[in-house]
């Protein structure tokens, strides 16, 4: 994400960041329950899920992607993981297996939208329902529940006196930046990205590095899944509905291009959190929830919006 015009800085890739602090200065400001440490806590393990699939799916868009069966993934992943904990397996097992079922989703992902030549769009819509399909055929459509009760630290434990997912989320985070900013696939990513036919010409290994992009999306949805089962400590099959439109507007929001080339992790994560407090906040307001929808809705038509203005100046 460029942040340098010809005039200086860009306003408006400030703009998520402003609004995240004038977000928490108003909530602060219109409720005592905002900043309990309570509440904070809630916020932060209720985004950490969409925060951690929205790292991934920053790297699909900046490799100019699209995964709209994310939601279904981090189901399959989750329901896999316990599965294998319901088996009697270690918890560190269980949760390699959600993240090994994960990535192999995202590999197929990328794998079929680089060998068929198919619009990323349409093949994830396609696996979007083969997964959950074969999540629900897995599982009979009914959830696991046979796991042991010390799986619930990872979503819902403590460390340092801040919620252990955060520290999770942080790793990710910060991995996931120096993947983007520091290593050979992050340079690929945007320059596929931003034209994939110059990066073709150019010597860059296009359909490998698309997978690789994908399988590592599908990595982290797998984690994520884990993360929810945790937190409901069950394997629900059912997990992750409408999962995917919330990563892809955390992305969008925090400044990311659904034309390919452009996102950060600082950027997707300010963006995941700031779907987060509006729902926090509108919950702690008693907004009905079904408005909550049209305000998130109308937050990334603006974002989007936002975007197409600063291209066409520039």
């Amino acid at each position: 994400m460029k942040l340098i015009f010809s005039g200086g800085l860009s306003l408006q890739r400030l703009l998520p960041f402003a609004s995240l602090i004038f977000l928490f200065v108003g909530l602060s400001i219109a409720t005592p329950n905002f900043l309990t440490e309570t509440n904070l806590s809630s916020v932060i393990r209720q985004t950490a899920v969409i925060n951690i699939m929205a790292l991934g799916m920053t790297m699909i868009i900046i490799a100019g992607g699209i995964d709209l069966s994310v939601g279904s993934i981090l189901a399959f992943g989750g329901l896999m993981g316990t599965m294998a904990l319901e088996k009697g397996q270690p918890i560190v097992v269980g949760v390699a297996v959600g993240i090994v079922a994960g990535m192999f989703w995202g590999f197929t992902n990328g794998l079929l939208t680089t060998r068929l030549k198919i619009n990323p769009f349409i093949v994830t819509l396609g696996t979007l329902g083969i997964v959950r399909g074969i999540t629900l055929i897995v599982s009979n459509g009914l959830p696991v529940h046979n796991i042991p009760q010390s799986f619930s630290y990872l979503g819902e434990g403590m460390l340092g006196g801040v919620p252990f997912v955060l520290w999770i989320l942080l790793v990710c985070a910060v991995a996931v930046h120096v993947l983007l900013e520091h290593t050979k696939l992050g340079r690929y990513a945007f320059a596929i990205g931003s034209n994939p036919d110059a990066a073709y010409y150019a010597g860059i290994p296009v359909a490998f590095h698309t997978v690789s992009v994908y399988a590592i999306g599908g990595a982290l949805t797998g984690l994520a899944g884990m993360i929810e089962a945790s937190r409901l400590m069950t394997g629900q099959p059912t997990a992750g509905q409408g999962y995917e439109l919330q990563a892809i507007a955390a992305v969008v929001i925090g400044g990311g291009s659904l034309r390919g080339g452009e996102g950060t992790v600082v950027g997707t994560l300010i963006g995941a959190f700031i779907m987060g407090l509006l729902s926090n906040g509108s919950d702690l307001l008693g907004i009905s929830p079904y408005l909550q929808q049209a305000i998130i809705g109308a937050v990334i038509i603006l974002a989007v919006t936002l975007d197409e203005l600063r291209k066409r100046r520039t």
